[in-house]
């Protein structure tokens, strides 16, 4: 079993999901890629202490880039956004 530390590798912090915060309260992390919803759950209980309603995944795709005459890849990963219980919150997310 992983731990709770290796299936949230961090927070994605972009325009978007701080208004997902702010107005859905959900917050989003980069996870393993073979990490399920429950998985995240529990993990994000364990490291934030709080109530976790639910989870949404999304696999993100190899983007393509190049820069000059060099080409590859940007690497693919895993997304989840959490909704949070009413009242809480993840203090690691305020600027």
């Amino acid at each position: 079993m992983t731990k709770a530390f290796d299936i949230i590798q961090g927070p994605i912090i972009t325009e978007k999901t701080m208004s997902l915060k702010e107005n859905f309260n959900k917050y989003t992390f980069k996870v393993l890629k073979s990490a399920n919803k429950i998985e995240i759950k529990n993990a994000v209980e364990e490291i934030f202490k709080v109530k976790v309603v639910s989870v949404n995944t999304i696999n993100v795709l190899p983007k393509h880039k190049r820069v000059g005459q060099h080409e590859g890849f940007k690497p693919a990963y895993k997304k989840a956004i959490c909704k949070l219980a009413d009242g809480d919150k993840i203090d690691a997310f305020e600027i």
